[in-house]
């Protein structure tokens, strides 16, 4: 499937919505980021007590009126591209489906209205929208550290878990009901929370030796916290790698973004992309 396999009204639909190169898809991206936020402020001065009762009319008006047209823009969306699926299942796109499904959802189970402050997610396309490449490029390396630190990173939490079994175990044996310690449990949710210097202090050793065993695992929380850090830093630093500049473009078969300006293929699906480069290798 090419390029052709979209009508031209599809096309010029696709660099509209999908794509911020353009001026007319910068100026959508832009009006659609202030729906957003005006949607999220409506929806947190709705759950604010003591307001003129016809705010609160207004604020559920405009939630519905701003959803109708998350909806149409979602509807769109899979219209201006050849692999509607590709979309859906995207993180994007799934950020999307969650904009609009609250207020719905209200008409079943009542409350659930206050969920459509999850449509903030839908604030992160400012970093493409704007087209700041820069923090494109971060993004991308952030990602890729946290890749390559995953299996470190696991390796520690199961020895962290390990820790809070062994030393919740142990408090439990020590201190007692009297102090808090009632079950095993207990005393595991007791040791992360102090592992991870959070420190409820719902829970406190009282015995000499519980308090000092309390005093090691306060020390070593310090440390606890130090390891993740440097262990994605060093990954991190791996990816410094200069890396060739990226574009907002959105492959039309599939909207993968994150595409270099060289690109002339989609990277994820190989189809080829609506670009200068492209148009001038057509026969």
């Amino acid at each position: 499937m090419n390029q052709a396999s979209l009508k031209p009204w599809q096309q010029k639909l696709h660099e509209i919505i999908y794509e911020a190169d353009t001026p007319a898809g910068k100026w959508f991206d832009i009006v659609l980021l202030l729906f957003i936020v005006a949607s999220v402020l409506f929806v947190m001065l709705e759950s604010v007590k003591g307001l003129p009762e016809p705010w609160y009319d207004f604020f559920n008006t405009a939630e519905w009126v701003i959803t109708l047209l998350f909806t149409l823009e979602y509807v769109l969306r899979l219209v201006a591209i050849k692999k509607p699926k590709h979309y859906i299942f995207s993180f994007y796109g799934l950020v999307d489906l969650v904009a609009i499904f609250p207020l719905y959802l209200t008409l079943v189970i009542s409350g659930t209205g206050a969920l459509a402050t999850l449509r903030a997610l839908r604030l992160l396309r400012v970093f493409r929208i704007l087209k700041i490449t820069r923090y494109i490029k971060e993004g991308h390396r952030l990602k890729e550290a946290l890749r390559l630190s995953k299996p470190k990173i696991l390796v520690f939490l199961f020895a962290v878990l390990i820790i809070s079994m062994i030393a919740g175990t142990l408090m439990y044996l020590i201190e007692g009901d009297e102090s808090g310690f009632t079950s095993i449990p207990r005393g595991i949710y007791w040791c992360i929370v102090t592992l991870t210097t959070v420190g409820f202090g719902d829970i406190t050793p009282v015995t000499p030796l519980g308090q000092f065993i309390a005093s090691i695992i306060m020390i070593m929380g310090y440390g606890i916290i130090a390891v993740p850090t440097g262990i994605v830093g060093v990954a991190y630093a791996k990816t410094a790698i200069e890396e060739p500049s990226m574009n907002t473009q959105a492959c039309p078969n599939c909207s993968a973004d994150g595409h270099k300006d060289s690109a002339v293929y989609c990277w994820q699906c190989g189809d080829r992309l609506h670009t200068e480069s492209s148009e001038s290798m057509s026969p």
